[in-house]
């Protein structure tokens, strides 16, 4: 998929609206960065300023009540194929082994299962689940659910994963292990952007968006402004030990203070 210059996904001026009973809910306000291809970018802020709908509006599931959204120089006008998501509960069918799980994206496009069999073992053996592929969802833990949710997302490979805080409800440990499991299957280290996916991740946390992130895109309160973006140049392949390091502890408080800051003014990049 070509990455025309404004970057992979562009956002051009979105904003959002809702109707409500007692009146209109402004959400999103005049948006505007690029997500380049391969790239991992972070968004991070209060609770209500938007991220989840920013994901939606990429994603084609909701259209945007101002300005538009581009993926590959194209206007998201609809549901894209190119995108998989992965929420913040792994949402798994009870009833469904972990295999059948994996393979529900293949199912639900009236694709052949048998065409993406292998494809779907060799996600859980990257992963480090194969062994657990005829267990049902109940039998896992947290984290082990939350990797067969990625698996999912990636069965049909698409270009572009929309991450919306998947690790927020697992515990610090389990979070740290996931972090490490994401930037893997990526292909940290292991090749050229372009040969990468493309990642939009929503998350509440400081230290988890400046460890995996290339760029982190820090919102206002609502309505969701960009109040702005700084350029990750910390070393890949990232490590825990990164965690410890005086530029990793600066720029967290660096994002820190921007989320503290009521009226951004311009958007800033860093």
């Amino acid at each position: 998929m070509p990455d025309p210059a404004g970057g992979l996904i562009a956002f051009d001026g979105v904003g959002m609206t809702y109707a409500a009973q007692s009146g209109p809910v402004e959400a999103l306000r005049e948006i505007s960065f690029p997500v380049g291809q391969g790239h991992l970018v972070a968004l991070v802020g209060p609770s209500g300023c938007g991220k989840s709908t920013l994901l939606r509006i990429v994603a084609g599931l909701r259209p945007p009540t101002q300005g538009r959204v581009s993926v590959a120089g194209q206007p998201v006008t609809g549901p894209l194929p190119s995108v998989g998501m992965v929420f913040q509960a792994p949402v798994l069918l009870k009833w469904r082994r972990l295999l059948d799980n994996v393979l529900l994206p293949a199912d639900l496009a009236g694709l052949r299962r048998e065409d993406y069999l292998a494809r779907a073992d060799d996600l859980l053996r990257m992963t480090g689940l194969v062994e657990f592929a005829d267990k049902y969802p109940s039998e896992l833990s947290g984290g082990m659910q939350q990797r067969v949710s990625l698996c999912r997302a990636l069965l049909l490979d698409p270009p572009i994963l929309l991450m919306d805080e998947p690790f927020g409800a697992l515990d610090a440990m389990t979070r740290d292990e996931m972090n490490l499991e994401l930037l893997r299957v990526w292909g940290e280290g292991a090749g050229p952007a372009a040969e990468r996916k493309t990642i939009l991740f929503v998350t509440h946390s400081i230290p988890e968006a400046a460890f995996l992130a290339d760029r982190v895109v820090v919102m206002t309160p609502r309505p969701g402004q960009v109040a702005r973006i700084f350029e990750v140049d910390l070393p890949r392949p990232r490590t825990v030990a990164l965690r410890a390091s005086p530029e990793f502890g600066r720029l967290s408080l660096q994002i820190y203070e921007a989320l503290h800051v009521r009226d951004p003014g311009p958007t800033a990049l860093a």
